[in-house]
């Protein structure tokens, strides 16, 4: 099982008034800066969580059909499943469309029924499914304690800007953050 992002998103959840109004900033000079570790932040907090903050584009590939015909999606929530592909033996691909599957996107992890079908001809990668993930297309979907993890932990990458590069970040995780963000994570035995 592989995901990819197909389209990224066309924002952040997070405004750079936001964060400057945070960090206490009322000058544009750190602006660049800033911007970015937004950015840092919030492919962080995706990472740990399996969260899409905001909506984009998916695909997810799979070799085969489960057994149990259920598909636990890999990001969350999801809102639509756009197409589904089965590629034969050939490697040409078949549009099956999206009928007859059922989506429980608001389920953490987003679930997927899928019906009874032929499996594909492709040995690896035989299958992709599009989907469109994330709360909105704008931060004022976001959950309010997400947001409240990404202000503490731009902060403390903030106020690392001079002894780690920003390429290199994140530098640390806050007092807090993991106590905000426990009730998105998902637990495996």
């Amino acid at each position: 099982m592989t995901l990819s992002e197909l389209t990224p998103p066309a924002g952040e959840p997070l405004t750079l008034a936001e964060a400057k109004a945070h960090l206490r900033l009322d000058t544009n000079d750190e602006d660049q800066l800033i911007a970015a570790l937004i950015l840092t932040v919030r492919q962080h907090l995706e990472r740990q969580t399996g969260l899409a903050l905001i909506t984009r584009t998916a695909r997810l590939y799979l070799d085969d059909w489960p057994d149990n015909r259920i598909i636990s999606l890999p990001i969350g929530p999801v809102t639509a499943i756009q197409t589904v592909t089965v590629y034969d033996s050939a490697g040409l691909p078949r549009d099956i469309g999206a009928q007859g599957f059922v989506l429980d996107g608001r389920a953490r992890p987003a679930r997927l029924l899928v019906p009874v079908l032929a499996p594909p001809e492709q040995a690896i990668n035989g299958i992709e499914i599009d989907m469109i993930a994330g709360f909105g297309a704008t931060g004022a979907e976001v959950h309010d304690a997400l947001k409240r993890a990404m202000l503490l932990h731009l902060a403390l990458l903030f106020a690392f800007r001079g002894v780690v590069a920003p390429d290199d970040q994140p530098a640390g995780i806050p007092l807090g953050y993991d106590r905000l963000i426990a009730p998105y994570l998902i637990r495996r035995l």
